[in-house]
């Protein structure tokens, strides 16, 4: 394929993924277009960085993840990568509002014995 079709290509899977109106449209986006094992790489190297920026093991990375060294790696030279460091800021913003979500459940509940 040549490069400007090549970036037509990409700039409308970019596209079909960012007008996705929920987690549930791109799940199922994505379960359309991907097979489960390419799937399952994706998700796997976006859980790598997570847990290397959580300054985890290659060793624990592989036995958890089922990864292999090679991969892990892979992520790692890209750890300053724009679009890596933008992935994992959501994933922490996410997990902030889970556990404030969780205090903040906690609290009203004090409050209201």
């Amino acid at each position: 394929m040549n490069q400007k079709i090549e970036g037509q290509v990409y700039k409308i899977l970019y596209q079909v993924i960012a007008d996705s109106k929920n987690e549930v449209e791109v799940e199922l986006t994505l379960k359309a277009l991907l097979s489960e094992s390419e799937l399952s790489a994706v998700a796997k190297r976006l859980a790598i960085a997570g847990f290397l920026d959580k300054r985890q093991s290659y060793d624990n990375i592989k036995d958890v993840l089922k990864v292999s060294t090679a991969t892990i790696a892979s992520v790692a030279e890209n750890m300053n990568n724009r679009g890596i460091q933008q992935a994992l800021a959501r994933v922490k913003a996410e997990e902030w509002a889970d556990v404030w979500s969780i205090r903040l459940s906690r609290a009203l509940e004090k409050l209201m014995k």
